[in-house]
């Protein structure tokens, strides 16, 4: 089977697409890729990991995403790519869904739509519903029991891409019942692993942040910064999933430990 890096590059796809094995997936919606969408890419929606990361609803989760996944055509035998707008919010929550479902070769286009260096199409595309079987892989999906059984694992690093108030239990939401983090966990703003909008720094300046590891699992307040820290730490070459739950989740659960 052909490779497929985590996280490509607008020059990957131009050099690729051709291929007959890449199924390039626009996440924004088929409202947005009607009005523009990068030459054969076909819309594919497949939503985010829900908040609350009970391992019986991630089990209902993942045949329903494989649903989606046929439904528009993906076989699970192609490289899948997606895209969103451009910083990455869409596409890396998608990604992880199609895991989920338990498709093995999934990317994400660095920079997105707005990434793509040349014209665009627009108009409707044709999509061929497929029957095909996909294995989920519910591991895709970090839960909050996976964290909390695995505290003491040198094989995981936590990281925790909040701010350092919020870190430190000092500042938070008020819809949380309890501030702080999660006992163990490294601290790397998300801000600091990019250079702009939807550009991670270059891997060996986001290792140097980082440390090693040989599994991460980011986490924020509710996901969507850590799912932009799963992307660049993807980028960087790390093994890396996004903790949907996050904060939000935690905090709620007093039978979890905090640290301040």
């Amino acid at each position: 089977m052909s490779e497929l890096p985590p996280v490509v590059d607008a020059a990957w796809v131009q050099e690729h697409l051709g291929d007959g094995d890449v199924f390039l997936g626009d996440v924004r919606g088929p409202n947005a890729h009607t009005r523009g969408h990068i030459p054969g890419s076909k819309p594919l929606v497949l939503g985010s990991p829900p908040p609350m990361s009970d391992r019986a609803m991630l089990e209902a989760l993942a045949p329903e995403v494989g649903l989606r996944l046929r439904r528009h055509g993906v076989t699970g035998e192609e490289r899948l790519v997606l895209y969103d707008r451009g910083d990455g919010v869409g596409a890396m929550p998608a990604a992880q869904m199609a895991e989920l479902a338990g498709h093995p070769r999934v990317a994400v286009l660095l920079g997105g739509i707005a990434a793509w260096p040349s014209e665009l199409e627009v108009g409707a595309v044709e999509l061929h519903p497929i029957k095909t079987t996909f294995q989920p892989r519910i591991t895709a999906v970090p839960t909050r029991d996976e964290l909390a059984s695995r505290l003491d694992d040198d094989m995981l690093t936590i990281l925790d891409v909040r701010t350092d108030a919020e870190f430190a239990g000092k500042q938070g939401y008020p819809c949380d019942p309890r501030q702080g983090h999660i006992p163990g966990a490294r601290h790397v703003h998300v801000e600091e692993l990019y250079a702009g909008p939807g550009a991670p720094l270059e891997p060996q300046e986001v290792r140097e942040l980082v440390g090693e590891a040989k599994e991460i699992v980011a986490y924020c307040h509710s996901g969507s910064r850590s799912a932009l820290a799963t992307l660049a730490l993807r980028a960087a070459g790390y093994n890396a999933r996004n903790y949907a739950g996050s904060w939000h989740e935690w905090s709620r659960h007093d039978e979890l430990p905090i640290e301040r």
